[in-house]
């Protein structure tokens, strides 16, 4: 079989003068759950209906299973589909409306019976067979939706902004569920988002899309760690952004002039001394000190100008240098108020530098 699953190659789509999709080109692995993350209109939910059918790309060909779907009908593609609103039939049971895919299919009563059961028992709605939409949940509904995009056993799940419409702690007890039910399964999904929680907390792998183009694909680890793009580093998570010249090159670290101050941060490859560069580090990733702590490395004298309450953190915005302000988070049980100065380290191995700034 081929690793495969799902490819799009160099698929674009365009509205008039809007270009939805820009050349896509990304391949899915089968048996992964492969996240399109992106902010409203960044061509995540056009690259999934060209995937379902529902519209055709101008350019480019779809490959499902080794197989070109680029012209095949939405029915004939063998994918399940998970919708933002539910979806389901008001007038019809949970039964019914799990069952419909296999009847429009025309499958022997006694196969859609068992295959129907089944598909409930994987969602865990044993007991609610007899039961109408407005006697559920709105988690309860979901679960319907999935027994339903899986009933006929899809190659592939597909998965639009599946929980956008149910409140937050339902939507974290989903997305395990979710998560937890597609490992079992092995089945390969496509989900898609633009709540980076859930796509971090789900995926094997995401895809962060920007104006119809592919910003970055890696694992949740890799996209959070490791952002290729300032896009990236300010849409998954909080960052702090410093723009900085290179100093010196020193084998796999440099030294970085941030106004007046000096950093060393792990080197960029293909740069040299002279370059723009911009520096950025996770609020939660900076090292408030105690007095007595010794300086070292990177570390800056600065001002608390503003600090919150978050529970269990506090939130600090911190002025320092020429002008120049950092987020940090920090311990709620070792409290810093306003006005008061502050020690700070930036830890090397938590900078990161990218080209430009």
């Amino acid at each position: 079989m081929p690793e495969a699953m799902i490819e799009f190659r160099d698929v674009s789509k365009r509205y008039g003068a809007l270009v939805a999709n820009d050349h896509l080109t990304l391949t899915i692995r089968r048996g992964e759950l492969m996240t399109l993350l992106g902010p409203s209109g960044c061509g995540k939910t056009t690259a999934l209906r060209c995937l379902t059918g529902y519209i055709r790309p101008d350019e480019g060909r779809i490959f499902i299973d080794g197989k070109d779907v680029t012209d095949v009908p939405t029915h004939q593609r063998e994918l399940g589909m998970v919708f933002q609103n539910f979806a389901l039939f008001p007038h019809l049971t949970v039964r019914d409306n799990v069952g419909f895919p296999l009847m429009i299919r025309n499958l022997p009563k006694d196969q859609r019976t068992t295959m129907t059961a089944d598909a409930l028992r994987l969602v865990r709605l044993e007991g609610y067979e007899s039961h109408y939409p407005r006697q559920l949940s709105g988690g309860q509904q979901q679960r319907v939706g999935l027994a339903r995009a899986l009933v006929y056993r899809p190659k592939v799940l597909l998965l639009d902004e599946p929980l956008s419409n149910l409140d937050a702690k339902l939507r974290e007890e989903m997305r395990f569920e979710i998560k937890e039910l597609v490992t079992r399964l092995g089945i390969t999904a496509v989900y898609v988002t633009h709540d980076q929680a859930e796509a971090l907390a789900l995926s094997d792998r995401v895809a962060i899309m920007n104006r119809g183009r592919l910003e970055q694909v890696g694992t949740p680890e890799e996209i959070y760690e490791q952002p290729q793009s300032r896009f990236v580093a300010e849409f998954i998570g909080l960052s702090n952004f410093l723009e900085g010249r290179i100093e010196v090159v020193d084998g796999a670290t440099m030294r970085v002039t941030v106004g007046d101050l000096k950093l060393t941060v792990p080197a960029l490859p293909q740069t040299g001394p002279g370059q723009r560069v911009l520096i950025f580090v996770r609020p939660n990733e900076i090292e408030l000190l105690g007095p007595d702590e010794p300086a070292g490395e990177n570390v800056l004298e600065a001002q608390v100008e503003k600090a919150t309450y978050l529970g269990d953190t506090m939130d600090y915005r911190l002025a320092f240098g020429q002008g120049l302000a950092l987020r940090v988070q920090g311990d709620a049980q070792r409290r810093v108020s306003p006005g008061a100065p502050v020690r700070l380290r930036l830890p090397r191995i938590r900078c990161w530098a990218l080209p430009g700034g």
